[in-house]
């Protein structure tokens, strides 16, 4: 097993080199100069060359840029991930002040979602060819079709502007007005969690299905066991795999559709700061945020991978 870890953790370390290696230099084939862009209309008229060319320096664009991408190695095992062009600000403070309101969003929905998508896979299942079956089966093939932008337009037209029950824009932390909050949160979450939801039911679905065919769940119905203990200890436990690999995919959709959801209902997290940031060519914020990204993506697949090992042993010599 520590064999099997090892050599995923070396796996997730060269995905991230070679993702923090792209975007480094993919950010510098855009078109545009972000130096332009820190100064003013004002201060590129009236700035001579030489000028302009300290700008560059201060911030180390004047070098090469594999020398670039080593100072921004660096500077991020020190905790330091330069500093922004557009906001005037350290980016690791950006990300700090950002990066909760995105995790608090994301976690509530991944939780909702799975929590959701399997206890309604599970059911649909267990009622196969019943009107429940039909109901989840429907709702599940809406959610993994319909665009989530859309649909939060019409969760915003619907119980913002017509009914006026939630908010439409903006965040306030829990701590400050928790039911404010609360309703806040609402549309987004459900926005960010409908394709989970739908995802997860129709592979919990398709897993338990396989799963209640086999001989010995059979013979547990024959002995006379209840439907939900045979359901928790026998056809879930080995259903999982599946379920948990989809999950771990879960993360990674619902990281990249808060950039939609957060410029949709105007919420201030990293994926909003990534959309300002992409537009002002910023790169020092850009190139930080698609690592932690990544990051948090590898991670959690990592935490799969190391999962497979432990639900079944024979993986581990995959």
């Amino acid at each position: 097993m520590v064999t099997f870890i090892i050599r995923r953790l070396i796996q997730a370390l060269f995905i991230v080199f070679i993702v923090s290696l792209v975007v480094f230099l993919v950010m510098r084939l855009l078109p545009g100069d972000p130096v332009l862009m820190y100064l003013s209309q004002e201060q590129v008229e009236s700035l001579t060359e030489e000028q302009i060319e300290q700008t560059k320096i201060k911030f180390g664009l004047d070098k090469p840029l594999m020398l670039q991408y080593v100072d921004w190695v660096n500077g991020i095992f020190h905790g330091d991930f330069g500093k922004s062009l557009f906001f005037r600000e350290e980016v690791a403070e950006l990300l700090a002040k950002r990066i909760t309101i995105t995790l608090h969003l994301g976690l509530i929905a991944f939780v909702v979602s799975n929590v959701l998508g399997i206890s309604a896979g599970v059911l649909s299942a267990l009622r196969r060819g019943k009107w429940v079956d039909l109901v989840v089966t429907i709702i599940a093939n809406i959610g993994i079709t319909i665009p989530i932008f859309w649909l939060g337009i019409l969760l915003i037209y619907a119980f913002g502007y017509k009914l006026g029950w939630l908010p439409i824009h903006g965040y306030t932390s829990p701590t400050e007005d928790f039911w404010l909050s609360t309703r806040q949160i609402i549309m987004p979450v459900i926005c960010l969690a409908i394709f989970v939801i739908g995802a997860a039911a129709r592979q919990t679905r398709s897993s338990m299905l396989e799963v209640l065919h086999q001989d010995y769940v059979r013979t547990a119905w024959a002995k006379g066991l209840r439907e939900r203990t045979l359901v928790a200890k026998h056809v879930l436990k080995n259903g999982l795999i599946p379920i948990v690999t989809l999950m771990g995919m879960h993360l990674g959709h619902i990281i990249g559709g808060a950039v939609l959801i957060e410029t949709v209902f105007n919420i201030p997290g990293i994926g909003r700061l990534s959309v300002d940031a992409v537009m002002s060519l910023d790169y020092a914020v850009v190139q930080a945020v698609i690592l932690i990204t990544a990051i948090m993506i590898v991670l959690a697949n990592l935490v799969v991978d190391i999962s497979y090992g432990w639900l079944d042993p024979r993986i581990r010599y995959g």
